[in-house]
This record gives C-alpha cells, sequence and structure tokens, in this order.
C-alpha cells in the first residue's frame, strides 16, 4: 500500500491548492481524483470562491471517510520547489503531504487495491474558515453511520477536541489632551486594557474546567489597535481576541460574559468565525456522542488517542447530527510548516487501516 500511497501523493502535491487565493476548480486535481477512483459514482460541485467538493461512493458503504485537499500558502523559508514532492529516507517533503493530502493519497490507493464499499468527502475550503463544503454535504441528509475526518493525529482515532469562536470589537472613546484627569471611559485604549484585565482573570477562573482529558479555557487576545500618540486620549481602538472551548462549554454563554466585561459597553463585538467543539452538543449529548465515536473506533480496530487542542471539521459533522471521529496520519506539529513532511510509517499504518476497513465492506 505504501508505494502506490507515494504514487498518487506525489501527484496531488503537484497541482496547486493553497488556500488562500480561493483559486481550486472542478479541474486540475480533481480531474486526477475522478480519474483515479474507478467504479465510483463521482459528483463534483463547485459551491464558489474556491470550495469544490467530490463525494464518491462505490456500493453502498456504512462509513464516509472526509479529507481537505486545499493548504496554507507556503513561506519564503521553504528550502526547495514545495508542490515537488521529495522523499527522504523515512518521510516525504511537500506542500500538504502533512495536513493533509498525505490521507487523501492513501484512500485512492486503498480504493484501487479493494473493490470493497467506499465512500469519499473530498473539500477544498476548510483552510478559508469558509465551509460551504461541509455545509452542502450536510444539506443532503446522507445515512452515513459515522464520518471519519483525516487531519494529522498519528494515526489514533481521536474522540473530542476544542471549538473555537473568533471575536472583533471595537471601543470608542473621547480625543483630548492627555495632560488632564481623564474619566474611565474617555480613552479607548484604555476601555480595551481594562476589559482584557478581565477577560483574562475569568480564563484564569476556569482553569479546572474539563472534558475528555482537555482541561481549561484557551484564550488568546492577537491583536490590539488605536490611538494616536502618546498624548493624546484615544478616541478609537480595536482587538480582536480568540478562545477555545471545551465540549461541555457553551459558547454563546462565553461571548456574553467576554461582552459583559467591557465598560463602556464596546461599540462593536462581532463574532468573526465559530466552530464547534466535537462532539457537539450540550454537555450530556457531547458525552454520550462521545462514547458513540469511541464504539466505532472499536468496531473499526482504532486506536484511540488523546483529545486535541486543534480544531477540525469533524466538529461540523457532529453538530449535523453524524457520530465522527478524527484520523488521520501524520503529527499535527508538521501541519502549516516549511518543508512539511510525513513519515513513511504514518502513510503506511494509515492506509492500510483505511484498506482494511474497505476491504470488510463497511
Amino acid at each position: 500500500m505504501l508505494e502506490q500511497t507515494l504514487h498518487h501523493l506525489q501527484a496531488l502535491v503537484s497541482f496547486d491548492t493553497r488556500n488562500p487565493p480561493r483559486a481550486i476548480t472542478t479541474g486540475g486535481i480533481f480531474d486526477y481524483l475522478r480519474d483515479n477512483l474507478p467504479g465510483f459514482n463521482v459528483e463534483v460541485v463547485d459551491h464558489g470562491d474556491g470550495a469544490v467538493s467530490l463525494h464518491a461512493v462505490r456500493g453502498a458503504p456504512k462509513y464516509l471517510f472526509n479529507v481537505h485537499l486545499d493548504t496554507v500558502p507556503d513561506s519564503p523559508h521553504w528550502s526547495a520547489d514545495p508542490h515537488v514532492m521529495r522523499r527522504l529516507d523515512d518521510r516525504v517533503v511537500g506542500l500538504g503531504v502533512c495536513d493533509i493530502k498525505g490521507a487523501a493519497a492513501a484512500l485512492v490507493a486503498a480504493a484501487n487495491a479493494s473493490e470493497g464499499d467506499a465512500a469519499f468527502l473530498f473539500s477544498s475550503d476548510e483552510e478559508a474558515n469558509d465551509p460551504r463544503c461541509i455545509a452542502a454535504f450536510l444539506a443532503r441528509g446522507l445515512p452515513y453511520e459515522a464520518v471519519l475526518v483525516a487531519e494529522p493525529t498519528m494515526s489514533e482515532a481521536v474522540l473530542a477536541h476544542r471549538g473555537i469562536s473568533s471575536v472583533l470589537m471595537q471601543f470608542a472613546g473621547r480625543a483630548g489632551h492627555a495632560s488632564g484627569k481623564q474619566d474611565a471611559a474617555a480613552s479607548a485604549l484604555h476601555q480595551a486594557m481594562r476589559w482584557g484585565n478581565r477577560a483574562l482573570d475569568h480564563v484564569d477562573s476556569l482553569s479546572t474546567a474539563r472534558f475528555g482529558g482537555l482541561t481549561g479555557l484557551r484564550f488568546n487576545i492577537g491583536r490590539v489597535e488605536g490611538g494616536i500618540k502618546a498624548n493624546m486620549i484615544a478616541p478609537a481602538a480595536e482587538l480582536r481576541f480568540g478562545f477555545r472551548p471545551l465540549p461541555s462549554m457553551d459558547i454563546d454563554a462565553l461571548l456574553a460574559t467576554f461582552a459583559g466585561f467591557a465598560e463602556p459597553e464596546a461599540a462593536v463585538f462581532t463574532e468573526t468565525f465559530r466552530g464547534p467543539s466535537l462532539p457537539a452538543g450540550d454537555i450530556a449529548d457531547a458525552e454520550n456522542r462521545r462514547l458513540a465515536a469511541r464504539d466505532v473506533a472499536d468496531a473499526l480496530d482504532l486506536p484511540i488517542g488523546n483529545a486535541v487542542d486543534f480544531w477540525t471539521e469533524a466538529s461540523l459533522f457532529s453538530a449535523g447530527g453524524y457520530t465522527t471521529l478524527v484520523f488521520g496520519p501524520g503529527d499535527i506539529a508538521q501541519a502549516h510548516t516549511a518543508d512539511e513532511f510525513v513519515t513513511l510509517e504514518q502513510l503506511q499504518r494509515y492506509a492500510d487501516a483505511v484498506h482494511r476497513i474497505i476491504s470488510a465492506g463497511a
């Protein structure tokens, strides 16, 4: 299985699917997949702005494998052409080999090495934070018993991960000379600083919250901008922050709490992106869904790994009602890096597992 996987991976890496610039079309990499999925009923749909999905089905499978084909842009620190796969002693290097074209190549290799029932959903907008492909799939309500989403998990089944929320805040003050005494609301930047202190204290208060091996709330103030100069009261400020909740945490309640820390009320408080946790649902429902995913992993004889901090589109499938787990080759530490790599051992392990599942008629 390894050599066949590497053959397809070399081809997949050669296709430029960087996102941005969201220039992916229904040709190119999707033509290659069409040509290399014999006996499959293949549907390719363009959802606009570089969001293209390919749903391929052979027979009547119970499980759906999902993998995204888009990659992050390459950086100037690559030591060679990122779209030419290089094979080293124990690994291959290339843009997307770890995140996550290696899994896509293994799916194609496994499909060609078996005549078993199989279903794949390839998408191209995961890196855009605009999940049109998954939303369109969920709207169809297709009856799969479970979805296995490929992301780098060291070929272990991951049953839980954090959600994610990103927020834009804007504060309004009153411009003036900084020599005089100010009231608390005069400076937009002072408002932002006080808000940040309250928010960080609240995050500390949640440090002992737990779910499925994860602890506490991840929180980051990523950008603060505003003001004019040191001797002028800042009339406006903008702040961007994000947090990653446990599956047991209510994102809407957290947003309301963070918004309430602004005194006076922020001029703008807008969530710019949200991804639910895995599993999705309230605390009781989330635990039931996690146990259902564990049953799937056990039935497929997949090793179960620890919950992870990074977000995946598996949570979207879970929120859509599917029993979902994350399962793919490679180490997340290699994703989005210069000279990104995945080991041959990981590709072999994942390809063998997929081949075994397909051959069993799942």
